[in-house]
């Protein structure tokens, strides 16, 4: 698994001379697993790379947020074919050391 990109929300905020919580947006991704999946169907390069959310939840904790690999239901893919993905998204939580959910 690859990190492509950090998005840092609360930095952009700051700079815009606007406060919000730490926030940052990791996109993530295995070129390997995604590649054959974009080639399936065009559509998926939509929902990849992946991303996930990690955040401040205000109360000391670190929160993370994603959207759960449903590829196969929002692109024509092939049955099976996203299932490599959602392993990923299940150590995400833990490899960032904060709680996760989907949505």
């Amino acid at each position: 698994m690859t990190f492509f990109a950090r998005i840092d929300h609360a930095e952009a905020a700051r700079n815009a001379g606007l406060a919000m919580p730490p926030m940052q947006l990791l996109i993530y991704g295995n070129v390997k697993r995604g590649t054959p999946l974009m080639l399936a169907a065009t559509s998926a390069v939509l929902d990849l790379p992946l991303r996930v959310l990690v955040r401040d939840d205000c109360q000391g904790c670190a929160r993370v947020s994603f959207h759960a690999a449903e590829l196969e239901s929002a692109h024509p893919l092939p049955a099976g074919s996203a299932a490599p993905l959602a392993v990923a998204q299940r150590l995400i939580p833990d490899t960032v050391g904060a709680q996760g959910a989907p949505g």
